[in-house]
């Protein structure tokens, strides 16, 4: 009788805990879901499935630390949809923002009535393990912050700081209508000093969580997107991307970092995620304020999309997202400080958005578009084919979408392939070439603001706790994810 489930055979194995170099080819063992050895010419007579790596490079199951299920679909049909165009870009865990107020759930209340219907709404559809962030909208909410860590395993939190007085898709909105939040309060700076202060006595009370309870922020300033744009909308010579990019200014983003950082140090927040960068003005703020205050344990992130598109390059207003796609420049930038070691983790920020929602009734303006784009399909063959050439080692890529963030969001099991960890990886090869195209993508947007791109790496196979999810470029099987109580 065979004693081993499954045998993946002939893999170079890329581990985040390896030094820089060429990953030892090695095959990997695992039984109920668990990675029970990792070693050279393991017997695959005592393997009950034997998969033939093909020398093809094996990296731990990406864990996607920042993407949007249920914003503009059905959370259930995105659920299924968006994690199997996951498993193809190599995620294994996909961590999803959500919040009450328009979109979404498209309701307000407490996260003890709300947060259950979306357990329920996603359960058995995802073919990706799972989480959630949760955004304290209300002061209510974050009564109900340490309910939600213990009772359901949330240990991570968000504020979007342009929701002051900024819409979703850029134009000013009722905070009340859109936020759904009680009229005699207010979405502004001294919530997000409650929501930090909240956090913070959850990580005094509940010490076993501590280390892995954070708070995310998206941070640009609404009164200078407001302003801006207004000075944009005026202004002929300029328009699609470029002129988006321009309503939201990157002083805005690092204007929002000083102020988000400054709270943290006040309120006594250690452990705080600046989301998606977009911008050298906000890489540096971010750097500078990680000086400033030592105390505070600054994570970094920066999207993809961020680093593979631009305002030019990006095909179509499809390309509208929040904070903007940037100049040639700011994208050099990003990727300077990607190989210098001054980012954290790399995400997709992915948002399917279907063309029948995306556009408005000019499909040419971009302020009538909505904001978001997938693109979790693209992560890893993306980084790893644009990292390689620009000097980015396998084990640093592996660090960015795997290790760093599964360490970060108390995704104790996830992260590296080793004895002891959920059997998550993907298997990319990393000398093909191909072009993007929606079409072929398993997520329900027919567009993509990465058409046409060439790509030099591809993933093959996922697997998500042994189960092969997506074998040679071709989604298998029914959903296995689970959803992930997360920090202890």
């Amino acid at each position: 009788m065979a004693t081993t489930e499954l045998l993946v055979r002939n893999v170079r194995v890329v581990r985040p805990e390896d030094a820089d170099g060429a990953p030892e080819l090695l095959d990997i063992a695992v039984n109920d879901g668990t990675i029970t050895r990792v070693a050279p010419g393991l017997d695959p007579a005592d393997a009950a499935t034997v998969v033939d790596g093909r020398g093809l490079l094996a990296f731990p199951g990406v864990v996607d630390a920042h993407q949007h299920w249920g914003i503009y679909n059905e959370l259930g049909t995105d659920t299924r949809t968006e994690s199997r165009a996951s498993a193809q870009g190599g995620v294994t865990t996909a961590l999803t923002y959500m919040r009450t107020g328009q979109y979404y759930l498209n309701r307000g209340g407490s996260y003890r009535e709300f947060f259950p219907e979306v357990l329920a709404a996603a359960a058995g559809k995802s073919y990706v393990d799972y989480a959630f962030h949760l955004a304290p909208m209300m002061a209510q909410h974050i009564d109900e912050i340490p309910y939600l860590v213990e009772e359901h395993g949330v240990t991570s939190f968000k504020i979007f700081m342009f929701y002051g007085s900024h819409g979703l898709h850029g134009r000013s909105s009722s905070q009340s209508d859109f936020l759904m939040i009680p009229p005699d309060e207010r979405y502004d700076l001294a919530h997000f000093e409650f929501v930090m202060r909240g956090i913070q006595r959850a990580r005094e009370e509940l010490t076993d969580y501590a280390p892995h309870l954070s708070l995310s922020l998206h941070c640009e300033t609404a009164e200078i997107m407001t302003a801006y744009t207004k000075l944009v909308e005026q202004d002929p010579s300029v328009s699609g991307l470029r002129a988006y990019s321009r309503s939201r200014p990157p002083h805005s983003e690092g204007l929002a970092v000083t102020i988000a950082s400054y709270l943290a140090h006040e309120t006594g927040l250690p452990n705080i995620n600046l989301l998606h960068l977009s911008s050298e003005k906000a890489l540096d703020a971010a750097l500078r304020m990680a000086k400033t205050f030592p105390q505070v344990d600054f994570r970094r992130e920066v999207t993809v999309g961020h680093l593979l598109a631009d305002v030019d390059t990006a095909s179509g207003i499809g390309g509208k997202v929040n904070p903007p796609l940037r100049e040639r420049e700011d994208v050099e930038a990003l990727w300077g400080h990607v190989l210098a070691g001054e980012v954290d983790w790399v995400v997709s920020d992915h948002a399917c958005c279907r063309d029948e929602l995306k556009f408005g009734a000019d499909r040419d303006d971009v302020f009538l578009a909505k904001s978001g784009f997938g693109g979790a399909e693209y992560l890893l063959p993306g980084l790893v084919g644009e990292g390689v050439k620009r000097g980015l080692s396998l084990q640093h890529i592996a660090r960015l979408t795997s290790w760093n963030p599964a360490r970060r969001y108390g995704l104790l099991r996830k992260g590296t392939i080793a004895e002891g960890y959920d059997a998550d990886f993907a298997l990319v090869d990393p000398d093909v070439s191909w072009t993007v195209r929606a079409a072929d993508s398993e997520s329900t947007q027919e567009y993509t603001p990465f058409e046409g791109f060439p790509m030099t790496a591809k993933v093959t196979d996922t697997f998500v706790r042994g189960h092969h999810v997506y074998a040679d470029g071709e989604v298998t099987g029914g959903p296995v994810g689970q959803y992930l109580k997360r920090g202890r």
